[in-house]
Order: C-alpha cells, then sequence, then structure tokens
C-alpha cells in the first residue's frame, strides 16, 4: 500500500480541483445513469431490476493500482453478484489525456480479462463529476430502495493494494455482507488510492 501511495499522492492532490460537485459520501442519494457498455448497449441502475444494490467501481485499463486489484473486483461481482450487488465497472478517462482509455481499448481489455461484469464508457465524465470519484479504483457501494439509490460506502476495496494477502480489512466486502445481513456498515468512508481522475483538458 505504501509503495504504490507513495507514487500517486501527488497526482491524486493535482486531479482534486478538476471535478466541482461535491463528492458523494455515505447516506448522500447517488444518480442513476445511461451508460454505453463494451458490447454497444446502454445500461442504467434502474433497468437491473434484480439488484438490491450495486458495487460501482470507478477504474482504467491502465493504472497499475487497477491492475493490482484487477482479481478482487472480479472475486466481488462473483461473490455478490448472484446475491444482488453486481459490480458495475465505469471508465471516465479522457482519451486524449490517456489513450490507453479509450473505448475501444476498453473492448480489448475487457475481452482479454474476461470481465463478467458491465463495463461501461462516461464519455463526457458527469458521472464521474457527479459521484466525486477521483482516483482509479474509486468504489461506491450503493443501496436501493425502489428507485432511490443510497451511498453505503465510499473510498478503497481494501487496505493493502499491494498484496491482497495482506489486506485485513475488507472495506467493500464489509459494507456489502453488511447491507446482506440487515445490518449497519461500521465503515462508511475511506481515502480511494490509485491513480488519478484524467479530466478533459479545458477548452
Amino acid at each position: 500500500m505504501k509503495k504504490i501511495f507513495a507514487l500517486f499522492t501527488a497526482v491524486a492532490f493535482a486531479s482534486t480541483a478538476a471535478f466541482s460537485n461535491t463528492p458523494l459520501k455515505a447516506g448522500d442519494k447517488a444518480l442513476d445513469f445511461n451508460l454505453k457498455n463494451v458490447k454497444g448497449d446502454y445500461v442504467s441502475l434502474s433497468g437491473m431490476n434484480d439488484a438490491k444494490g450495486f458495487i460501482v467501481v470507478f477504474t482504467s485499463n491502465v493504472c497499475p493500482v487497477v491492475k493490482a486489484y484487477d482479481d478482487r473486483i472480479a472475486a466481488l461481482h462473483e461473490k455478490f453478484g448472484p446475491k444482488g450487488y453486481p459490480v458495475i465497472a465505469i471508465n471516465s478517462n479522457d482519451a486524449g489525456v490517456a489513450p490507453g482509455d479509450s473505448y475501444e481499448e476498453m473492448k480489448k481489455t475487457a475481452v482479454a480479462k474476461g470481465y463478467g461484469f458491465e463495463y461501461l464508457r462516461d464519455e463526457d465524465q458527469k458521472i464521474a463529476r457527479h459521484y466525486g470519484a477521483t482516483n482509479t479504483p474509486h468504489v461506491y457501494v450503493l443501496s436501493r430502495d425502489g428507485d432511490n439509490l443510497q451511498v453505503e460506502y465510499t473510498g478503497a476495496i481494501d487496505n493493502n493494494a499491494d498484496d491482497k494477502s495482506k489486506a485485513d480489512k475488507k472495506y467493500v466486502e464489509d459494507a456489502v455482507s453488511a447491507l446482506l445481513s440487515g445490518g449497519d456498515v461500521t465503515v462508511r468512508g475511506t481515502k480511494a488510492v490509485g491513480c488519478s481522475m484524467k479530466w478533459k483538458k479545458a477548452e
């Protein structure tokens, strides 16, 4: 964790001034969206009738921190998707700044890694700005009550990006498990650590 944190702290601070909305926190209402997936179809949270909530992950094709978490993100979907909390991955990075995060590269990445979850393109970055995503990966656990989406947890996946075997605090897994059991989410927010969001350059 310390190694990756040191590499990306500076760029994370640089990105903070780039979004205008106040970042969502636990207890806030979240926005639904209608974004194109890597198959060319448009996906909205309201269209997933069987979902009780969602694990929304702002991600990247090329960020080394995301690559360190790839297996853990897939494992979250495998564990909680069938229980009503699927992973919804969103790539909001500007391809002009990060060519490796273009829509075409997203399609290649999804095939190469065998993604079993939705991988969506936030081309105009409105969803990243609404949620206040600062990093990749940046996770938002949402619960759903009818048409209402509420943030239950936001931040990091766990407390060790470098070595999953040493992650002894599994924030996302614990949050979703608590929601499924009807209990309280005890840790509702942590700092998302990873690569900075690649915002569109001002024209």
